[in-house]
């Protein structure tokens, strides 16, 4: 069972440590002392909160796909030669960079303050552990 501390698990869900503190005082998230006597949740529950409390913004385009991870949210940076380009979105917390064609920017009308979709295809996503962990 994964233990995670109060202030990473804040980090990890994009909130403040008080905002923790409050669900573990609300009943909303369970918490135990490790061994040091820090408070800790689990990480299986804290899990559960983070997918239940998700707030995903619609995707706009209204196309079906195979692919299932999709973010949307707004060019923050495009960077660009004749031939390629560097595309950057800040989708929620997180920062999303795509290498495309010139033509393909030019095709989409990306620009800095666009809103656009980046679509991830799951079977070329590298998932790592922290530690080393194999």
């Amino acid at each position: 069972m994964t233990q995670i501390r109060i202030g990473d698990a804040a980090r990890y869900l994009g909130v403040s440590d008080d905002t923790v503190r409050r669900w573990i005082d609300g009943g909303i998230l369970a918490s135990t002392k490790d061994p040091a006597g820090r408070l800790v949740v689990d990480g299986y529950e804290l899990a559960t909160l983070a997918h239940r409390n998700a707030v995903l913004p619609g995707d706009p385009s209204d196309i079906g796909r195979s692919a299932r991870n999709r973010f949307v949210g707004i060019v923050t940076d495009v960077l660009q030669d004749t031939v390629m380009a560097q595309v950057e979105l800040q989708c929620g917390p997180h920062r999303v960079v795509s290498l495309m064609s010139s033509e393909a920017v030019r095709d989409l009308g990306l620009e800095k303050g666009s809103i656009a979709i980046a679509v991830i295809k799951a079977t070329t996503v590298i998932i790592e552990t922290p530690g080393g962990k194999a």
